[in-house]
């Protein structure tokens, strides 16, 4: 993977089974990172809905939506979707609320044309966290 060594993608797919809160939420930051999300969107969605502790899901989501991309968005909304421990799906409703992209208008026209892309997502429940967020959106003006 471009830009990500073979090794510290092993590394770092090791760490995402590590007893420690701490290195799983490391191995979060760093597997957001790999260009092709897709490759580990697997590991990425069990850190997401870490059941041990939500640390791991703040730090992968954050890292996830910090990428500004519909892939790491994407990530972060079938997460939601599936997150039955409801601390979990309270964290990742926090990280979605507190993404930094809503504090400047282009950025929230760029968050808001990627709610709207994934509306048509494949997966239903992508499809209807985006619709949910965007409804709240609408409620806000």
């Amino acid at each position: 993977m471009k830009g990500f060594q073979d090794r510290e993608l092993i590394d770092s797919l090791v760490a995402a089974d590590s007893p420690s809160w701490s290195v799983r939420a490391a191995a979060g930051r760093r597997l957001a990172a790999v260009p092709q999300i897709e490759a580990v969107a697997d590991v990425l969605h069990r850190l997401l809905l870490d059941v041990q502790d939500t640390a791991v899901t703040s730090e992968t989501a954050v890292a996830l939506l910090a990428r500004g991309d519909l892939p790491g968005l994407r990530a972060v909304l079938a997460a939601r979707a599936e997150a039955a421990d409801q601390g979990t799906a309270d964290q990742l409703s926090a990280e979605l609320d507190g993404d930094p992209r809503w504090m400047t208008g282009n950025g929230v026209a760029e968050l808001i044309r990627q709610l709207q892309a994934l509306t048509s997502d494949v997966d239903p429940g992508v499809r209807d966290e985006a619709r949910r967020r965007l409804s709240l959106l609408r409620q806000d003006d």
